[in-house]
């Protein structure tokens, strides 16, 4: 059978039959389990669940930042830089960082989401001060662009990808294609070329990040008018080759189809990491934990600052005797009981489908903005090896992706680590791309460990068929909300702009401000809310980071 027919069978049979008795001699499932995510205590909020905080359980702050996220955590570090401390960060989960955490086993770090960096361009002047902070950036070129220590680059070999049981090196498939295929693959580069080197008359690119640099200019933003597909329609580029590529980018920064993705936002993924036509994309800084190590150095920053497993349950802003502050009521998972707090400044650093929950006047008339935050639910597992999988072709990569798969594949958390040999983990990665969020969510939610684990090794043993008696652990992580989806007409809306407004005393950061998923876009909002609370209090910093 081909892998598409297999999957497809996959699809409709129980995936059990696979591994108990439909194979003689299958090795039985690995040990895991699901982890992570407190999806029940948000389900509570959504049915109308409060905790009542009695009167003494009152803590007074200035500043109360909701979400240790990588925008909350960001917030956090802005404010500490400018020589305020006067705050409490609240986190729901017992680890920081959102969909850039990470975790460990006694094989490696690895990461539970994000696990890159694309190297900074000098603009980017924020971004660039936290990683000289972190000894990532070590000086300038003779351009002026930062300088990335070889030892945080991605190492080569870098990509890789399986067709009919062989693996080649890159993301785009040449083994087979034909001279059309080739003609189209041209083309589509020459577009991305143009938006690459296009300017605005103020100077600014059609795509930068963080996206607040982009060009606001008609000619650019119209192609948020239009889906990826009629981008790619509109152009006759059809190849199968060329549109999976691009699809397969979609899915992986935004969890959508060429028809749900804005072609602003598809065009950004190519043409936003690339300085000058004719250039390579910038190099990529990753670490075995992924952009966990990025929080990790957030977290640590304001540790003592932070209150995690608190979790927010509801948001009231208040006025009295020409007075204003915000009441913010949460349970604390640890000791189970409802804490409150009194702050003067709320930096809200959760995604907006959160913020119609926990505001109380946003749930009493939720503003119609909220409705166009659409989320792609995400898998991912991690599973430790007793040795890294065999395959014809092109030898193991940091990253390797399944041609036609509907995952997008695997990294290595080990390779930065130069070992092509011993235990090993793989972190894998399944973006729910359904059109319908809600139903998708809901599939992603009703499997158990043993329906996910049991897809994953028979997808992954299509490829490497010695990898389930290789397996030792499989662990499973469900983010029912991973990613803003950028629809067409959403970068370039005015969802984001209302959302991002600041609403009485209370400021918002997060990526779905931005409409992409990116570290960055976390980065930027969280700044971008300290900054407005610094100023709120009369103590603009002497320095901008923005």
């Amino acid at each position: 059978m081909t892998r598409r027919e297999l999957l497809a069978c996959l699809g409709a049979l129980p995936l059990a039959s696979l591994f108990s008795g439909c194979e003689k001699g299958a090795p039985p499932l690995p040990e895991g389990e699901i982890i992570g995510q407190s999806d029940a205590f948000g389900h509570r909020l959504q049915q109308g669940w409060r905790p009542e905080v009695a009167p003494r359980a009152w803590e007074q702050t200035p500043v109360l930042i909701v979400g240790g996220g990588v925008a909350g955590l960001s917030a956090a570090w802005r404010l500490q830089k400018a020589g305020f401390s006067d705050f409490i960060l609240l986190e729901l989960e017992s680890e920081p960082g959102g969909t850039s955490r990470s975790g460990r086993s006694p094989i490696s770090a690895f990461p539970w989401g994000a696990h890159y960096l694309p190297a900074p361009q000098k603009e980017n002047r924020a971004l660039i001060r936290l990683l000289k902070e972190m000894n990532v950036v070590e000086g300038e070129d003779a351009y002026g662009e930062p300088a990335v220590g070889e030892q945080y680059l991605c190492a080569a070999p870098q990509e890789r990808i399986a067709y009919k049981g062989r693996w080649y090196e890159g993301l785009y498939l040449h083994a087979g294609a034909t001279a059309e295929d080739l003609r189209q693959w041209a083309a589509f580069q020459k577009e991305a070329a143009y938006w690459i080197g296009w300017h605005d008359a103020a100077g600014r690119r059609a795509f930068s990040i963080p996206t607040a640099g982009s060009s606001a200019s008609p000619e650019a933003t119209a192609l948020d008018g239009i889906s990826m597909a009629e981008f790619l329609d509109k152009r006759g580029l059809n190849s199968s080759r060329l549109r999976w590529h691009v699809e397969y980018a979609c899915r992986d920064d935004y969890g959508s189809l060429l028809a749900d993705t804005s072609a602003w936002a598809g065009l950004f993924y190519f043409a936003s990491r690339v300085k000058r036509p004719g250039e390579e994309a910038e190099p990529l800084i990753t670490w075995p934990e992924g952009n966990g190590r990025l929080v990790d150095h957030l977290y640590q920053n304001v540790k003592d600052r932070t209150r995690l497993g608190v979790a927010a349950a509801e948001i009231v802003p208040q006025e009295k005797d020409r007075r204003s502050w915000v009441d913010v009521s949460a349970f604390d998972r640890r000791t189970q009981r409802a804490v409150g707090f009194r702050a003067q400044r709320v930096i809200f650093a959760a995604p907006q489908f959160l913020a119609a929950h926990l505001l109380r006047p946003f749930r009493d008339a939720p503003p119609a903005y909220i409705r166009d935050f659409q989320y792609a639910p995400w898998l991912v597992a991690n599973l430790s090896l007793r040795e890294p999988p065999a395959g014809l072709g092109f030898p193991l990569c940091w990253d390797n992706v399944l041609y036609e798969s509907p995952s997008l594949g695997y990294v290595v958390a080990t390779h930065q680590d130069g070992s092509s040999r011993g235990p090993t983990v793989l972190t894998y990665y399944y973006a729910f791309c359904d059109h319908d969020t809600k139903a998708a969510r809901a599939r992603l939610l009703a499997g158990s460990w043993q329906h996910w684990a049991e897809l994953i090794l028979a997808e992954l043993a299509l490829v490497h068929p010695e990898f389930p008696a290789l397996v030792e652990r499989l662990d499973v992580m469900r983010w029912g909300h991973a990613m803003i989806r950028p629809s067409p007409g959403f970068i370039w809306g005015s969802s984001r702009q209302k959302a991002a407004a600041p609403f009485r005393n209370i400021h918002f950061a997060h990526t779905d401000l931005s409409g992409v998923a990116l570290f960055e876009e976390a980065f930027y909002h969280g700044l971008r809310a300290a900054e407005e609370v610094l100023a709120s209090f009369g103590r603009p910093p002497a320095e901008r980071y923005l």
